[in-house]
């Protein structure tokens, strides 16, 4: 990560966290009394391809002492109604603010993978995490949508991971090294007003 990048991430959280702060803490409030404890998610996740971090999102689902992997349909009932809401508009990511500011992620960068994909796609995540996991990014905006129907469609974890590590890896990686041959930081401010104010007809790619 360049200072500038740096530089960029720090300030732009210390504004955020002075502007949202009262939605932070509305949501934080509602997921307790509503849902209950615990009100954050932890998940780990990989940094770099062999250093992991734990990242930070309100809960939207039922806890499960057994959950692994990406959220498909075969999960789907244990979203929460509250969860829902926090999900379509995002909400849920608001604690990975902290994550920016400990220098776990960035603002724009490939998505964070969880440790047992980096695993079986070693050469592949050594390329996509030479640059610093971000909230959002080229992928995310471009492959969310189609993902989403994708896993929605399953209906056993088996078939979950069999999707997502077929048919999601290889196309969100494909973006993220098309963003990390491009990036700049006017590159990573238009996919941040991109992610604040969303196109509604923008269609995902899916090739």
């Amino acid at each position: 990560m360049t200072p500038g990048k740096r530089i960029m991430d720090i300030a732009l959280v210390l504004v955020l966290f002075v502007l949202l702060l009262p939605v932070i803490a509305l949501t934080a409030l509602l997921v307790a009394l509503i849902d209950g404890r615990p009100v954050i998610y932890r998940s780990e996740r990989m940094m770099t391809p062999s250093r992991a971090f734990c990242l930070w999102k309100f809960r939207t689902m039922t806890p499960a002492c057994d959950d692994s992997g990406v959220t498909g349909g075969d999960k789907a009932a244990r979203i929460t109604p509250l969860g829902r809401i926090l999900r379509r508009h995002r909400l849920d990511e608001l604690p990975q603010l902290l994550n920016i500011l400990r220098g776990d992620m960035s603002f724009v960068g490939p998505r964070p993978p969880l440790c047992a994909y980096v695993r079986r796609h070693p050469d592949l995540y050594a390329r996509v995490l030479r640059h610093r996991p971000g909230v959002t990014g080229l992928a995310t905006l471009r492959y969310h949508r189609t993902e989403e129907r994708l896993l929605a469609a399953c209906t056993t974890p088996r078939e979950t991971d069999r999707v997502y590590n077929t048919r999601c890896i290889p196309r969100k990686a494909r973006l993220d090294l098309i963003w990390a041959a491009n990036r700049s930081l006017c590159f990573d401010l238009l996919l941040i007003i991109e992610t604040a104010w969303p196109r509604r007809k923008r269609r995902d790619h899916a090739g």
